[in-house]
């Protein structure tokens, strides 16, 4: 195996509104809006898990950024509301920003993104940083929930043709699945909750625990996202199953019953 060396890729922080252009229903849970504006100019996004902060406001009115001060951020009193969310796309021939949204759960996000409409405005911070993961792996395994879905979908996108990539999904029905394309030679597993409350379901982990055992450890690289308790124990397995801590990253994107099950750093 050759040695590969895993990118961490700074950025000059800057806060932007928004617009929206566009919004999609993809699946009962899974709301697209696409976002527009002079301010995307230098939007820059090179990892396919990276995050940007988003500033959800009312209605009607302006969403209230951070300013840039000389050690960072400077929150204005009281802090307004923000959540991480991964860029699912970005062109920049046209200056749009895609964010998929999960739905179905509350919590300021999600109740700004059922509400968004075309001309409506979005506050988004970052990304502060890029997490580049080289693609020349024999196998890639993704794993994660609904949350993990524009990650694990925009990774799918960007793999050659020459690699394996085994994404494994949980969501909480078949409605809830989505066409994920690839250059790769992909297989797609969908765990269904089937009634099952979200985070506390065990389907992810035994899908996560076939599609692992399948693969060569000795070659991969493993990704997961999901509620943080499952997230640990999914990469505890991975372990177990002899994969490396070097060619892993495991994330907690949510903490069951906090803030409504949205998306949050736990940096």
């Amino acid at each position: 195996m050759s040695a590969r060396d895993i990118q961490r890729v700074r950025h000059d922080l800057r806060f932007r509104t928004l617009t929206v252009a566009a919004v999609q229903d993809l699946t009962p849970s899974l709301r697209r809006v696409v976002l527009e504006g002079p301010e995307l100019d230098g939007f820059v996004s090179l990892g396919f898990d990276d995050h940007v902060k988003i500033f959800p406001a009312a209605e009607g009115e302006a969403a209230v950024l951070p300013t840039l001060g000389p050690d960072g951020p400077i929150f204005p009193e009281p802090r307004p509301a923000m959540r991480d969310y991964t860029p699912r796309a970005f062109d920049p021939t046209t200056n749009r920003l895609t964010l998929d949204f999960v739905t179905g759960h509350g919590g300021p996000a999600t109740e700004w993104a059922m509400a968004a409409r075309p001309g409506a405005t979005l506050g988004v911070g970052g990304p502060r940083g890029s997490f580049v993961v080289p693609t020349d792996y024999a196998d890639h395994v993704l794993i994660g929930d609904e949350t993990a879905l524009p990650a694990i979908a925009r990774r799918l996108e960007e793999l050659p043709p020459q690699a394996r990539a085994h994404a494994v999904i949980e969501v909480g029905t078949f409605a809830d699945r989505i066409a994920l394309d690839s250059p790769a030679r992909a297989t797609v597993t969908w765990a269904m909750r089937d009634g099952a409350p979200r985070g506390e379901s065990q389907a992810l982990l035994k899908a996560a625990e076939t599609a692992l055992a399948g693969v060569d450890p000795t070659d991969a690289y493993v990704w997961i996202a999901a509620e943080a308790t499952a997230a640990k124990a999914l990469r505890a397995r991975a372990l177990d199953l002899g994969f490396s801590p070097k060619a892993m990253k495991a994330a907690g994107y949510w903490r069951l019953d906090t803030a409504g099950g949205e998306k949050i750093s736990l940096d």
